[in-house]
């Protein structure tokens, strides 16, 4: 069986410990069948054949700031990615990028990312679109349901040539496609409570809300039920697993 691989950018231990465990988990597939990669340290050469799709997770990185700002790191790894997205685009070959993936493949692709639309770490609410409702990544969901997010920035204009596959009152772009296998979301499909209870231990001081607040966000998380995201990652691997 070929394996995944889950493009990462956390440079936090815990975070990227967490991110591959869940990842792995909502795939269904072993820690062996999801290979991961750190962005940003080393030159990226991967040879999409020997994979059976490519995941982008989020982080720390923020694409729409000042160029001048962004590490020696960020700059590297969004170099990377864009070279990589130009062969998956190409190839239209299976890709789904969370948070800092859909900038990422957002802008790539002609989409804007600003600041407009930022959402505090926690519950939020998704609705699928009449497209998202037939997609087969969707399939499962129900037309709205809760996910996890946070995060500063967020898509103001989707790719002209994108199909928009979910919405938020206070995100308006939440997933979309491009092709039929290259797909972005802006909430976490990985993410679990406990998933959610790491993040906030690990980027408490990263500025997405104020240290004092941890308490309050990991109690009120825990009264929202957030158990459907999960199922797109089982749908990613079921459709594209390759032998």
């Amino acid at each position: 069986m070929k394996p995944f691989v889950l493009l990462s950018i956390r440079a936090e231990p815990l975070a990227a410990v967490d991110e591959h465990e869940a990842f792995a988990r909502f795939l269904g597939v072993e820690a062996s069948g999801l290979e991961r990669i750190e962005l940003g340290l080393t030159p990226l050469d991967l040879d999409l054949d020997a994979y059976s799709g490519v995941l982008l997770g989020g982080g720390s990185f923020t694409y729409s700031d000042d160029p001048a700002t962004k590490s020696e790191r960020q700059v590297r790894a969004e170099s990377d990615v864009f070279a990589l997205l130009d062969d998956v685009v190409a190839q239209d070959f299976p890709f789904l990028g969370a948070c800092y993936g859909i900038g990422t493949l957002g802008t790539h692709q002609g989409g804007v990312v600003d600041t407009t639309y930022p959402e505090a770490v926690g519950p939020l609410s998704v609705t699928l679109t009449e497209a998202g409702s037939h997609d087969p990544l969707m399939a499962g969901l129900p037309n709205e349901f809760a996910a996890y997010g946070g995060h500063k920035e967020a898509l103001t204009t989707a790719p002209s040539h994108s199909v928009a596959l979910a919405t938020s009152a206070a995100c308006p772009v939440q997933a979309f496609r491009v092709g039929e296998n290259v797909y972005a979301t802006q909430f976490h499909p990985e993410l679990d409570l406990a998933g959610l209870a790491t993040r906030i231990e690990a980027y408490a001081t990263f500025g997405y809300f104020e240290p004092s607040q941890a308490a309050a966000l990991r109690a009120a998380a825990a009264h929202v039920d957030v158990r459907h995201p999960a199922r797109i990652l089982a749908n990613f691997a079921a459709r594209y697993s390759l032998g």
